[in-house]
């Protein structure tokens, strides 16, 4: 086992890998941003270096930096946690070079899942089932317009290197195909640096079901059971569970067996996880399940696969990639009662969800909850990097009995000092669908409204135990939850309407385009500027038809909250 480990990643996945070091005796090196000067995980390091300023492209993303640290410290292994480098080939290699290990698969198998329309090429030679779709390299918008024709609509358009949602447009005719579709290119070339894009038929009524496997160097590759992470919300995955709720054995068996076929026709090693897409739109029990795509990493929801088995998926990652074998066989594995994972944002779903920003003078979890956090009270969300700030995990011996910890740890959570989606999170814990286990990827946008009710809140101690009048949702006795009502007075209403000419910025981030020029005479809806921010790009279109004026945005400036960028008079 290794002595010294560096990881080259930040937020919460940092703090989750030191965990793991610590209790087996590894020490740590951290690698942080000018942003992450006072971060959570530079605090529990063992040893913390400076790599660069805040944009991940000139710290994280510099591999050579890190792999400097990396020898200047003496570290034998990297651990590149999600996102950022996890799933670059050229780190890989070049940590090979270096004489380091790399904490992930082999250079080529990175290489073979990169590109997603390769890697559903590669699957299909190895008889995984596909999404039907557009997959080639001609990238000119009249080829892949005609692709989507061929396809039919509605039909989505996903970055070829994208991940977690980014660069996924769905196109519902052809007008706005055009304008999608530069969305999407501009979001893969920020997010990723690859603007290339694919098209697949969007199906209807999809749940999200992927499945966990590892492989080691000796030829032996297992699969951990499944997650459900079919709750989402611009394809970012809010709740994920496991096992999937209603899931025929038949079924569950047959995408494992899937999910091995398919590492082991790329010779697999380490922690990844097949993404399959579930039509449902017949039932769950008559669905056909299609290969969406591999991360070559370790999820962000990998905490509910380690409650129902037990097993602790960062030391098995440590554990292969120093040359040991895997510890179980696939008949081995737990599968031990029902997992749920929440993830705490600082974002307003009262405001379209957008980012938010500002110190938490107040974070505080309930006993007995595993909280993966990646900053702690005191702490401040920056505009630079996923606003992500906990994921909430909870066990029960049932889906009903997880369900019922989940809805009262967030009750018993405390998140002050900026806008959080914690409200949302209680609301989609106590929705009577969702827990009956009605759920698609187009579940919260069918019930946004409710979903996105204000939650009553009050000062409540985090040991008090659970009792209906701390019960915030609404609760009546022996009738349904009764909703509380937003009233607002006839001068809110006339000041937004006075106040409609105004294009302001809805959070604070980059501008990373500007379509318009002053003077120009622009119609309703037309996008004028593209905002930037927590890895979200956000177009914003004219309120109404009219002439620009003020126009005070420009390229490559960064803007505050509710500055106001131009106006259509």
């Amino acid at each position: 086992m290794f002595r010294k480990l560096l990881i080259a990643n930040r937020g919460e996945i940092a703090c989750r890998i030191i965990r793991t070091c610590q209790r087996l005796g590894i020490q740590t090196v951290a690698v942080y941003s000018e942003a992450d000067a006072k971060a959570l995980f530079v605090r529990q390091a063992d040893e913390a270096h400076l790599i660069g300023p805040a944009p991940a492209a000139q710290s994280y993303l510099r591999g050579d930096v890190i792999i400097e640290v990396a020898r200047r410290t003496g570290a034998e292994a990297i651990h590149p946690g999600y996102g950022f480098l996890s799933e670059n080939a050229e780190f890989a290699e070049a940590c090979a070079a270096a004489g380091i290990v790399f904490v992930g698969p082999t250079p080529e198998a990175i290489r073979a899942m990169a590109l997603k329309g390769a890697a559903k090429a590669l699957m299909e030679e190895a008889g995984v089932p596909v999404t039907p779709g557009y997959h080639a390299e001609a990238q000119d918008e009249a080829t892949l317009l005609d692709a989507a024709r061929d396809i039919g609509f509605p039909v989505l358009i996903k970055a070829v290197a994208g991940g977690g949602g980014k660069g996924m447009r769905r196109v519902d005719n052809e007008s706005e195909f055009s304008e999608l579709l530069k969305s999407s290119q501009g979001e893969g070339q920020s997010a990723f640096g690859d603007p290339r894009v694919l098209i697949e038929k969007y199906i209807e009524v999809p749940r999200h079901i992927e499945i966990q496997l590892f492989a080691d160097s000796h030829g032996n590759a297992l699969h951990l059971y499944e997650r459900d992470c079919s709750l989402q919300r611009r394809h970012q995955k809010v709740i994920e569970e496991a096992p999937a709720p209603g899931l025929p054995e038949a079924m569950r068996q047959a995408m494992g067996e899937a999910a091995v076929k398919a590492a082991k026709a790329i010779g697999y090693r380490g922690a990844g996880t097949i993404e399959f897409i579930v039509d449902v739109s017949k039932g769950i029990t008559q669905a056909a399940f299609y290969f969406m795509e591999m991360n070559t990493r370790l999820q962000v929801e990998h905490p509910v696969t380690e409650a129902i088995t037990g097993l602790d998926l960062v030391e098995w990652q440590l554990r292969v990639a120093a040359g040991e074998a895997l510890p179980l066989t696939q008949a081995q594995v737990p599968l031990n009662g029902h997992a749920i994972e929440a993830r705490l944002y600082a974002e307003d779903p009262e405001h379209d969800f957008m980012p938010s920003t500002g110190t938490l003078s107040r974070l505080v979890f309930p006993s007995g909850v595993r909280a993966d956090s990646a900053v702690a009270q005191g702490d401040t969300v920056s505009v630079f990097y996923d606003p992500m700030i906990s994921k909430l995990i909870v066990h029960g011996k049932d889906r009903a009995a997880a369900l019922d910890a989940l809805r009262t740890a967030l009750i018993h959570t405390r998140a002050e000092g900026l806008r959080t989606n914690l409200a949302f999170l209680r609301r989609i814990a106590s929705d009577p669908a969702f827990r009956a286990g009605e759920i698609d990827t187009g579940f919260i946008g069918r019930h946004v409204e409710r979903l996105t009710a204000p939650w009553p809140d009050y000062d409540l101690p985090t040991d008090t135990p659970p009792s209906p009048w701390h019960d915030a949702t609404g609760f009546r006795l022996n009738l349904p939850p009764a909703s509380p009502v937003d009233v607002r007075h006839l001068t809110d209403a006339l000041d937004e309407a006075h106040e409609a000419s105004e294009v302001i910025a809805p959070m604070p981030g980059l501008v990373v385009a500007v379509h318009v020029t002053e003077g120009e005479v622009v119609e309703k809806n037309q996008p004028l500027i593209v905002l930037e921010a927590m890895k979200i790009q956000l177009t914003l279109k004219a309120p109404r038809a009219g002439v620009v004026t003020g126009l005070s945005a420009t390229t490559g400036e960064q803007v505050i909250e509710k500055a106001v960028l131009l106006n259509v008079t």
